[in-house]
């Protein structure tokens, strides 16, 4: 099979290339489009859209005009993590332009400048506070829960939405996606801790992270000599299911160190194997989940945990210590195999891999 074997690198890199060229060749009508407000939809947005689809799909993107005359077109990637690494690379790529300003991802904003509304509800520092949520059990874990003064449980979507915001804006949306562990929503209580001004909850997490950062950055993990046991179990249709678990992992005591979780799947028709894949479907599986460990040493933060079958199904496990790599790589990997194998991924922070309870409560004594 193969499917690595071209240079990836190059390959992206090209893709970025051509976007800025096409977008140089146009960027004096874009700019007046944009300058003026007319048909800024029609006219630049909807011939931005399927250019930026060559590179990834879901990026996102608004445009418009500082005071000082220059145009800014802004990427997002509203919480898609997998997003991120492709925004960041385009604009990294981005040519000079007098009359442009290129964002990777929304910005942080003053917190003086957040004046937010939202079905009639408004989001301001004076309405917003937050306080530490602490368990001994994860100490890594920043979770922390934001109060609204004027809650309403009623109007809980509405207020989230506008909370979120108002946390991209303040924040970043880099922060705001990346740094977080766990985030409740919630109005005042009595019983609640000490309110901290929303404010402050930027150095808060400015400390956690460094915090993390000293504590883990120099860890790193040879699987080399790591050992594996297998297991089974039944399905709830009564199919079999496999699987394969790194079990030198389960007791390390340095999870936090690999936060990001990366699981592939690969789906197969099973039907004539009561949900499991035929000899030839195997060797495909597993070449391919061959090259990509290759793809991820661990050398490089990217442990493997192991895979588990059944179900018309096979998922792969890493742990990661960054989410960037594992979203290119899979990103490639999709595209080159498309229509040929059917495979799709997930990545997510989950600092004590709370994913494979399971896994652990089977395998343990």
């Amino acid at each position: 099979m193969s499917l690595l074997k071209k240079n990836f690198k190059n390959t992206v890199t090209a893709s970025y290339k051509d976007f800025w060229t096409w977008f140089c060749t146009n960027e004096q009508m874009f700019f007046k489009i944009v300058e003026t407000g007319d048909n800024i939809q029609t006219d630049f947005f909807d011939q931005l859209s399927p250019q930026l689809d060559k590179i990834k799909e879901t990026i996102y993107y608004v445009a418009g005009m500082h005071t000082s005359g220059i145009a800014e077109l802004a990427f997002a990637a509203d919480g898609e993590i997998e997003t991120i690494v492709f925004i960041e690379e385009l604009v990294a790529a981005a040519p000079a332009l007098p009359n442009w300003k290129f964002a990777a991802l929304k910005p942080a904003v003053h917190i003086d400048d957040i004046n937010l509304e939202i079905s009639g509800y408004k989001f301001s520092k004076e309405k917003l506070h937050f306080f530490p949520n602490h368990d001994p059990d994860f100490p890594d874990e920043i979770d922390v829960t934001i109060v609204f003064d004027d809650f309403n449980e009623e109007d809980k979507t509405a207020i989230s939405t506008g909370v979120y915001i108002f946390m991209d804006n303040f924040l970043g949306e880099l922060n705001a996606t990346t740094t977080i562990d766990f985030l409740t929503i919630a109005g005042k209580e009595p019983s609640q801790a000490d309110l901290i001004p929303i404010e402050k909850l930027k150095d808060y997490l400015i400390w956690r992270e460094k915090e993390f950062i000293e504590r883990y950055e120099e860890t790193w993990r040879d699987t080399e000599k790591d050992e594996y046991s297998g297991l089974t179990a039944k399905l709830p249709n009564g199919n079999e299911m496999v699987a394969v678990i790194n079990t030198s992992l389960i007791n390390w005591e340095s999870k936090p160190s690999h936060p990001w979780i990366l699981t592939v799947t690969i789906e197969y028709d099973g039907r004539r194997h009561n949900g499991m894949p035929d000899k030839k479907t195997t060797a495909v599986i597993e070449e391919l989940e061959a090259e990509i460990i290759k793809e991820l040493p661990d050398a490089e933060g990217f442990l493997n945990f192991g895979n588990q079958t059944g179900g018309n199904k096979r998922d792969i496990y890493f742990v990661c210590k960054d989410f960037r790599k594992p979203s290119k790589i899979l990103h490639y990997v999709s595209l080159k195999i498309a229509g040929k194998v059917d495979l799709s991924f997930d990545i997510y922070k989950d600092k004590y891999w709370r994913t494979f309870s399971h896994f652990v409560d089977a395998l343990m004594p």
